[in-house]
Order: C-alpha cells, then sequence, then structure tokens
C-alpha cells in the first residue's frame, strides 16, 4: 500500500497475528487509541479501516482521525452520527459486499471482477486468509463449540462453519 499500517489488538499472540498478517505495528484497542498511537509516534491518521466494534471505538476513532481523513466501515454499529467527523471534514465510507446485486447496479460485474482479483493475491500470497478456527459441518454441538470460544475471549479471525 506503501502506507504505514497499524493493527490492534489485547493479547500478545494476537498483536503477533495482526504483525505477522503484515501491520507495522500494533497498538492495544483496550487502551485510548491516541494513547496507543503517541506511543508509537503518531498524532493523527489519515485512513482507517474500522472492522469490527466500530460502536465501541467510534469516538476516540473521530479523535484519532486527521483533517479530511477518511474512515471505511463494514461492520454493523446499532447507530452512527456522521455529525462528529464535520469539524475535520472527514468522510465516511461504507462497504457491503452485496450492494451492487441487491440493487442490481449497471457495474454488478465489478463485484466477480474484484472477488477475481482477491483470489488471484491470495492465490499467489500476497493476501492471507484470517481464518482462525473451523469448527466443522454446522450442528447445534459444533455451534455451541464456536460461540464459547468466541465467548472466551481466545478467538482470533474468522470462526468457521460449513454445510449452511
Amino acid at each position: 500500500t506503501g502506507l504505514r499500517v497499524i493493527g490492534t489488538a489485547s493479547r500478545a499472540e494476537t498483536a503477533e497475528w495482526v504483525r505477522e498478517l503484515g501491520a507495522h505495528d500494533v497498538i492495544d484497542h483496550s487502551r485510548p487509541l491516541l494513547e496507543g498511537l503517541r506511543e508509537i509516534g503518531v498524532s493523527s491518521v489519515r485512513y482507517v479501516a474500522s472492522l469490527t466494534h466500530t460502536d465501541k471505538h467510534y469516538q476516540q476513532i473521530v479523535e484519532a482521525l486527521a483533517p479530511q481523513g477518511r474512515l471505511a466501515v463494514i461492520d454493523d454499529p446499532e447507530t452512527l452520527d456522521a455529525l462528529p467527523l464535520k469539524r475535520k471534514a472527514a468522510s465516511l465510507h461504507w462497504e457491503l459486499m452485496f450492494t451492487r446485486s441487491l440493487f442490481q447496479t449497471p457495474d454488478m460485474i465489478r463485484q466477480n471482477e474484484i472477488l477475481e482479483s482477491v483470489r488471484r493475491l491470495v492465490e499467489d500470497g500476497t493476501l492471507r486468509t484470517t481464518k482462525g478456527e473451523h469448527y466443522g459441518k454446522i450442528s447445534a454441538e459444533n455451534l455451541r463449540r464456536a460461540h464459547g470460544f468466541i465467548e472466551s475471549g481466545r478467538a482470533r479471525g474468522k470462526i468457521v462453519l460449513e454445510g449452511f
């Protein structure tokens, strides 16, 4: 990307995993984000990709964004007030993989092109999956096991169940 990538994690093993995935730095998201950024010599960031728990960290993300920064969100916060972004003229970008197909947009084929590009990047090792654990076919037992693992706070990456 040509960018300095800063990831977040709250445990040593997940911080190491985030570094293995390509982050240059990792800060602890269980502590104030600005404090973590300052500790690595960063006063603000131009781009934020908020992949999970946006609602929990939103105010801190807005504080950390540089003027005219960009925030990309993929999760589903219960609410998201864009007004705090105005003071910094920061932009909000919300991505949903299925928008093109849901609305039958004229550029629907673009989703196929993007997925093909991602497939090639995964196959050549440029991108790595975030798959954590695979619990096999979906069943009440495997669903309980997977849910228990997530609730334990030890999970990292995506938990996979198959056969839906």
